[in-house]
C-alpha cells in the first residue's frame, strides 16, 4: 500500500505548475489515503482565487494517480487556503459611556482644541501645518480630527490606509510627517456622509480621545468642527484640554464668530491660549505686491481688545493649497509660510503649551 502511495505522489511530481514548481514540491497535496484500489487526495491551491482556474490541472492528477499499477480509481478534490481574519473592527459612531468621566488619555501631556467659530477660515489646515511644524521642532505630536461631518485630515495629511484594531477594543493611529493621526474619514469611504446626531458625535469623540493607543506626547492637537456644539462641549467637559487656540480671518463677519467660540470656551472654563490670524496677508510671488484680501490686522486688534495674545498671523499663498490638496503640509517645505508655522510652534514650545 506505502509503495503504491509512493508511485502516486512519483506521477504527482511530474505534474508542473505554470508559475513553477510541481504539486508535490509545491506541498499541495493533503490528506492522501488507499483503500482498496482507490486513492482519494486533495489538491490546496493557495488562494481562492487560484482553485477556481485549477480544475485542468485536479484533471490531471486524477490521470496521474490512475496512471500508477495498483490504483483503481481516483478522487482528487480541490480546496483553497482560508483567508487570513479580518482584523477586528471597532464600531465608531455609538452614544457615549461613562458619564462625566475623563477621556484624557494618559500619556498625552497637552491638548489643543484648534477652534473657529465659522468654518472656511482654514482652521483644518492651520491644525494640520501646525502639527507638522510642532514635530519639525522635535515634539512628539498627534492630530485628532474631531470635525466627523467634515473630516479633512486624512486628505490634507496625505493618509490613505484606514485604521485598524488589532483586539476590536483600541485604535491604532496611523502616522504621517512625524504626526500620529486619527480621524473618522479613516474608518468611512472618502465620499460617505456621516449622519449622525449629536449623542452619536459626542460617542464618536470619545472613542477617538479615549479608544486610541495615542503613547506619549508632548501635545495633541484637537481639530474641532465650526461651531460651538457637542463636539467642542464633550473635548472641554471631558478631555479638560489645556487651552484654545482661536483661528479666524481678519474680516468683520469671521470675528464675530471667532468672539463667540471664545464665550464658549470660557464658560466651559477652558483658557484660550491665543488668537491666530489665518489668511492674513497675499504676496505676490510675480512681483512682490501685498494684498490684504481679508483685510489686515483685525485679529489683532479683537486679541488687544480681549487681552489676549496674538499667537501667529499666517499669509495665504497658492502652496498652501496645493500642499493641502496633495498631501504635504507646506510646513514640511521652505518658505515664508513654513516659517510663519516654525515660529508659531516655538512660541507654543517656549509658552509651555507644546
Amino acid at each position: 500500500m506505502t509503495k503504491i502511495l509512493e508511485n502516486v505522489r512519483r506521477e504527482l511530481d511530474r505534474l508542473e505548475l505554470p508559475d513553477g514548481g510541481t504539486v508535490i514540491s509545491r506541498d499541495m497535496v493533503r490528506a492522501m489515503r488507499l483503500e482498496g484500489g482507490e486513492v482519494r487526495f486533495v489538491l490546496e491551491a493557495p488562494s481562492p482565487e487560484m482553485a477556481r482556474r485549477m480544475e485542468p490541472l485536479r484533471a490531471a492528477a486524477e490521470r496521474a494517480a490512475l496512471s500508477v499499477e495498483g490504483v483503481t480509481s481516483a478522487q482528487v478534490a480541490l480546496t483553497a487556503e482560508a483567508p487570513e481574519a479580518p482584523a477586528p473592527t471597532l464600531k465608531v459612531g455609538r452614544h457615549p459611556e461613562g458619564g462625566s468621566a475623563s477621556i484624557r488619555p494618559s500619556g498625552v501631556k497637552s491638548i489643543l482644541a484648534v477652534a473657529s467659530g465659522k468654518g472656511g477660515v482654514g482652521k483644518s489646515t492651520v491644525a494640520s501645518n501646525l502639527a507638522v511644524a510642532l514635530a519639525r521642532a522635535g515634539r512628539r505630536v498627534g492630530l485628532l480630527d474631531a470635525d466627523i461631518h467634515g473630516p479633512s485630515q486624512p486628505r490634507m495629511m496625505g493618509v490613505t490606509d484606514r485604521a485598524q484594531s488589532p483586539d476590536g477594543k483600541i485604535l491604532t493611529p496611523l502616522e504621517a510627517h512625524g504626526v500620529k493621526m486619527m480621524s473618522i474619514g479613516l474608518m468611512i469611504e472618502e465620499d460617505r456622509a456621516v449622519v449622525w446626531r449629536g449623542p452619536m458625535l459626542m460617542g464618536a469623540l470619545q472613542q477617538m480621545m479615549a479608544q486610541v493607543d495615542w503613547g506619549e506626547l508632548d501635545a495633541l492637537l484637537v481639530d474641532l468642527p465650526p461651531g460651538t456644539g457637542d463636539v467642542q462641549l464633550t473635548l472641554c467637559q471631558r478631555a479638560q484640554p489645556t487651552g484654545a487656540l482661536v483661528v479666524s480671518t481678519p474680516q468683520d463677519v469671521a470675528l464675530l464668530d471667532a468672539r463667540k467660540a471664545i464665550d464658549m470656551f470660557n464658560t466651559l472654563k477652558t483658557p484660550v491660549l491665543g488668537l491666530i490670524e489665518n489668511m492674513s496677508m497675499f504676496h505676490c510671488p510675480q512681483c512682490g505686491y501685498e494684498a490684504a484680501i481679508f483685510g489686515h490686522g483685525g485679529v489683532a486688534a479683537e486679541a488687544e481688545r480681549l487681552g489676549l495674545p496674538l499667537l501667529g498671523a499666517l499669509p495665504i499663498d497658492l502652496d498652501t493649497r496645493l500642499g493641502g490638496d496633495a498631501g504635504r503640509p507646506v510646513a514640511l517645505e521652505d518658505g515664508a509660510v513654513s516659517d510663519a508655522y516654525a515660529r508659531l510652534a516655538e512660541r507654543l514650545v517656549q509658552g509651555g503649551m507644546a
